[in-house]
C-alpha cells in the first residue's frame, strides 16, 4: 500500500496512520533540505538593502560564528529572515515557527521578537519609537536579543564582508533541524493496543 486509502478520517484505519506516519516522519527529517532550499529564495531580494537578503542571512550567521556563538544560535542567526520571502509584514513570526520546535525557547522568543528590537536603529526614521523594545527589559531573552540585533543582524549588511558560504553553515542546520521536536512525535499503536 503506498497511500491511505479512507476519504475521510471517518473511515481512516490503523495501517492507513502507520503509513501516513512513516511518510510523516520522513518528511520531517527532510526538513533541514527544504529550509535551505528556501534561504535560497531570498537570493537576489535586495528590497533596497546594500546586500540581497541571502547574503545578508550568511553575514549574520558568519557574523555570530565568529563571535563565540553556539550552533544553535548561528542556525537562528542564519534563519532569522526566511520568513521576508513569504510573509514580510510578519517574517520574524514565520522565521520563529520553524525554529521553534528545534530550539531554546529563548531563541525562539528572540527571533520572534527581532523586528522589534531592531528598530531601536530606525524606528525614529518612520516617527515611532525606537525605544519600544524597553517594554521587555525583564524578559529573560532580553539581553539575547539585543546582542543578536545589535551585534550582528543591524551589522550585516556589509558589501564587503568576508562572508562564509552556506556550505559551512549546512551541517549545523542539519544538526539543529534534524533534533526531533520539542515534545517529540506521538507513535501509533500497536494493533494489540487498539483492542
Amino acid at each position: 500500500m503506498n497511500q491511505a486509502r479512507f476519504r475521510h478520517f471517518g473511515e481512516a484505519q490503523r495501517d492507513d496512520w502507520a503509513l501516513i506516519d512513516d511518510r510523516f516522519r520522513d518528511y520531517v527529517a527532510d526538513a533541514p533540505r527544504r529550509v535551505l532550499d528556501h534561504l535560497h529564495r531570498l537570493a537576489g531580494d535586495h528590497h533596497g538593502y546594500p546586500v540581497d537578503r541571502y547574503e545578508h542571512s550568511l553575514q549574520t550567521a558568519t557574523r555570530a560564528l565568529r563571535d563565540g556563538a553556539d550552533e544553535e544560535m548561528i542556525v537562528c542567526a542564519l534563519l532569522h529572515d526566511i520568513g521576508d520571502d513569504l510573509a514580510p509584514a510578519n517574517h520574524a513570526e514565520i522565521a520563529a515557527a520553524i525554529l521553534e520546535p528545534f530550539v531554546d525557547p529563548l531563541n525562539a522568543w528572540m527571533i520572534r521578537h527581532h523586528e522589534l528590537f531592531q528598530g531601536y536603529h530606525y524606528r525614529h526614521f518612520f516617527g515611532q519609537d525606537p525605544h519600544a523594545r524597553e517594554q521587555y527589559r525583564d524578559h529573560p531573552a532580553y539581553e539575547r536579543t539585543v546582542r543578536f540585533c545589535d551585534h550582528w543582524d543591524q551589522a550585516s549588511f556589509d558589501p564587503d564582508y568576508d562572508t562564509l558560504p552556506l556550505e559551512h553553515f549546512v551541517p549545523m542546520v542539519e544538526k539543529v533541524l534534524g533534533r526531533t521536536p520539542r515534545g517529540g512525535l506521538p507513535e501509533p499503536l500497536s494493533e494489540e493496543a487498539l483492542r
